[in-house]
Parts: C-alpha cells; structure tokens; sequence
C-alpha cells in the first residue's frame, strides 16, 4: 500500500471483523474507539502496524485492529515485541498491556524494554484491579484496598508506574485518562511520533470489579482541584490558574498564584510562581511531578518526560557492521571447534 493510499485509511479501516467483547461500560471501549480514529493519521499502511499484547482485559486489543497483531503469554508482550522490532525495525510496534499484566509476573519485561529503549509503543490501561481474574488487588491497587485476595484491606504499597517507567531509564512518559478523549487522542499521537520506547499509562475504569477508582480526583466536581494538565513550554497551573505548582529541592510545593503573582521558568529553582514546564529537563524534576497525589496535591497529566536516546535496534545493527568488518564473515565450523571441546562416548 502507497503512503498516499494509507493517508485516505479511516476509522472504520482499523475496526476488524471480530465482535468486541468488554463488559458493557468499560473503558477499554473509549480506548479502542480513540486509538481506531487517531491511527489514520500516522499514515502508517495497516501492514506495517502490530499490535502485541499479554494477558488481561486489555489484551484483547489486537483482535479488534484490523492490523497485525499477538496476543502472546502473561507479561511478556514486551520481551515479543522486542524480538519483533529488533528483526523487523520498519514496522510500528505497539505494546497494550495492564497493570497486573506488565507490572506484576511482567515486571522485568517492561522495566527491560524501556531501559534498553527499544523502538515500541507501550499503553498501559491501569484499573488497579485485575479485572479478566475477577477483582483481586494488583500492584497499583491502592494500600488498604479491599478485593477478593485481600479482603481485610491490601498491606502492599502501590507501584506508581510513572515513576517506574522513569527510573527505568524511559525517554518519553506520559499520562491520560479514558475520561478524557480529546487529551488521549493529543497524547496518543505524541507516542506514535516519538522515537524510541515510549510509555503511557492510561487511567481506565473497570466498572464491574473497580468502579470510580478514579473519582476522588477525576470526577468532574473536583477534576478541576485534584488534576493538572502537564505542557511543554506551559506553566504548572490548576484551580482555575488560581494555584501553581514548582520543584523545590526535588520536592513539589504548591503555590497560591492568587497571593504571588508571577509565574517563572526556572526549573527546581523557583521562588515564587508556577513552573514552567520542560519536558526535557532532568528526570527527577519528572519523577519529583509524579509524586503528586491526590489530595495533597493535584494528581499530572500530560508529557512527563519526551527526550531523545540511542535506539537499540540501530545500536544492534550498528554493532553488528563493526564486528562485521573487524572479523569478516566468519568461519562457523573454526567457531564451533573453537575453545574447550570434548568427545563424549
């Protein structure tokens, strides 16, 4: 298919023949639906697209994009996906995982892939349940929570998995919400254009096993107190542009705007004002953000963290010619000899 062919791709090119089957009211549907609208506009030809998925609700994904796709084994979709890009680096290679599927038996996959940066589009859907298993508590759960395997309140703190993504190293970290569409789509393109591993986690509501698991800062009477959009070149700013926020020694601090006045730009430095914020600044300006939580502090959405670095997959090819070069093509049959060998029997 010709790029010119790609660009005229609609909507309905990405819906496949295969009946969605969430439960009514989850918001994987309003994932699905934005990803399906945004997808056209890459002008990516549909044969040049995969999607990989572990185990979950969520990795039901690749059945419903009328793209490549596997839905390969419990959390290791990122160890797939990698093996994938590494031999195929022209394909658009998504990764659609959970927060019990990637940050849980996935763990070391996921903190790998972006460590090593590999070339991959990484969603997490995060409910913080694990919904396709019927209510147990997962690792972004919050402490306390009662579920089906902790019914006295769970005692283990929650994975924050933007801060995870960040101290593994991630170029690029975000976050939005299937209460936001219009934010999703904005943030879902950033991810496709960023080069590199780049990671979003979306808050998405399982209204079956884990409803309003948002709600004490997403609901919209106290969305406007208790979140804040994060933006390149743009300062922290919530409540109406009446409160701010800064770094300070690594720290968040809020600020009343009302009684300061300015707004500066000096990152983790600020006196007086909102930040302004720099996506490529240090990552712990970005994890120090991440920090925040409702209520103490208005919880972030947006580009944490968008910065370029070596990808791995032209690291390995670049590897590859070098040794290529020193040492020619090799002789198989003097490497397999090579060493210590032994005859048995």
């Amino acid at each position: 298919m010709s790029e010119i062919a790609a660009a005229k791709l609609t909507k309905k090119d990405f819906q496949s023949d295969q009946d969605v089957r969430w439960c009514p009211g989850c918001g994987d549907y309003v994932i699905l639906a934005t990803v399906q609208k945004m997808m056209p506009e890459l002008g990516v030809p549909r044969e040049n697209i995969v999607f990989v998925s572990g185990i979950g609700c969520s990795s039901r994904f690749p059945y419903y994009m009328n793209t490549y796709g596997f839905h390969t084994i419990h959390g290791r979709a990122p160890a797939i996906a990698t093996g994938l890009k590494t031999t195929r680096p022209e394909l658009m290679v998504w990764v659609v995982t959970g927060d019990g599927d990637a940050l849980s038996i996935g763990g070391n996959h996921f903190i790998h892939v972006l460590r090593r940066n590999v070339d991959v589009k990484i969603l997490l859907f995060n409910n913080r349940i694990y919904g396709l298993t019927k209510g147990q508590a997962s690792p972004t759960s919050e402490l306390g929570k009662k579920a089906k395997s902790t019914p006295y309140g769970t005692i283990d703190a929650p994975f924050n998995p933007i801060q995870l993504a960040l101290g593994a190293g991630a170029g690029f970290v975000a976050r939005t919400s299937d209460a936001d569409t219009a934010h999703m789509s904005d943030v879902l393109r950033r991810v496709a254009t960023h080069r590199g591993a780049a990671f979003v986690e979306i808050l998405q509501n399982c209204n079956v096993f884990n409803d309003e698991a948002f709600d004490s800062f997403y609901a919209k009477d106290v969305r406007d107190e208790r979140s804040i959009k994060v933006e390149h070149g743009k300062p922290l700013t919530y409540a109406g542009g009446k409160k701010g926020l800064r770094i300070v020694d690594g720290q968040p601090r809020i600020v009343d705007l009302a009684s300061a006045g300015s707004t500066n730009g000096a990152a983790g430095a600020c006196e007086e004002g909102a930040m302004v914020w720099d996506e490529k600044s240090s990552a712990s300006a970005a994890f120090a953000l991440a920090s925040c939580t409702a209520p103490d502090f208005p919880e972030p959405f947006g580009v944490l963290r968008a910065v370029e670095r070596p990808l791995h997959h032209e690291l390995e090819l670049a590897q590859g010619r070098s040794v290529r070069q020193k040492a020619g093509d090799g002789d198989l049959a003097k490497l397999l000899a090579a060493g210590d060998t032994w005859t048995i029997g």
